[in-house]
């Protein structure tokens, strides 16, 4: 029995990390596609609700598709929790549980459970799987008018992610 198992071990591993890589890979794609998909997402809040992107016109977007397992995902929260008191109207976190494992109920026991400002979604209508997203941390930004800028996939790790979120902030707001 525990020879099968090592190997079964081993392959979840190898799943996991490959999932949830801190490789800070990114893609800069401005595709119609992205751009169409980002432009019109539609997320669902944890109680039900249709969230559209278009509520956040104004502010600076960064989408985060995460879910509580991912430890590069949750090292950057502080970091961002931190951008949404620099900037508290405008830059919002929509932090959107992809359903990879999780449901929107494991997302609304991991909000209560931690004190961050961020605008919590589940991601019922397959948004991140129509921009391709195979792993996480995986990010997309949307500027203050509502249009798509870029994706980044992977992290770059807490004081990376901040400064890479501020930088793109301090283009449209100071």
């Amino acid at each position: 029995m525990k020879t099968r198992l090592i190997p079964l071990l081993i392959l979840i591993s190898a799943v996991l990390l490959a999932s949830c890589g801190d490789n800070g890979e990114r893609s800069e794609s401005t595709s119609n596609s992205h751009k169409d998909v980002i432009e019109n997402a539609t997320f669902t809040d944890l109680d039900g609700n249709e969230v559209h992107i278009s509520e956040f016109k104004g502010q600076f977007v960064l989408i985060d598709f995460w879910e509580s397992w991912c430890g590069p995902c949750l090292q950057v929260f502080p970091a961002m929790q931190d951008l949404r008191e620099e900037y508290p109207d405008e830059f919002a976190m929509l932090a959107v549980t992809v359903g990879m494992t999780e449901t929107p109920e494991d997302a609304r026991r991991f909000k209560e459970e931690h004190d961050y400002d961020f605008t919590w979604l589940y991601d019922e209508n397959g948004v991140f799987d129509q921009l391709g997203g195979r792993g996480i941390p995986f990010k997309a930004y949307v500027d203050p008018d509502g249009n798509f800028i870029e994706i980044e996939m992977g992290s770059r790790g807490r004081q990376g992610d901040y400064d890479s979120a501020k930088s793109k902030i301090k283009e449209f707001f100071n």
